[in-house]
């Protein structure tokens, strides 16, 4: 399983987008995320590690 980094940029009611930073997303499309996915204190702006399907705040 491949590790990515995420950029959070928007938070829209419970769910966010995510941009994914590395490697980049070639199209710029971001992704839609369930809130109750994302550890507690996410918020726009927030830099999020994704591996095997748990993400992380780094």
């Amino acid at each position: 399983m491949e590790e990515m980094i995420y950029k959070v940029v928007a938070i829209n009611g419970d769910y966010a987008d995510l941009l994914r930073i590395d490697p980049p997303s070639e199209t710029g499309e971001t992704t839609l995320v369930a809130l109750a996915l994302l550890p507690e204190g996410t918020m726009e702006g927030s830099t999020l590690k994704r591996f095997m399907f748990e993400y992380e705040l780094i």
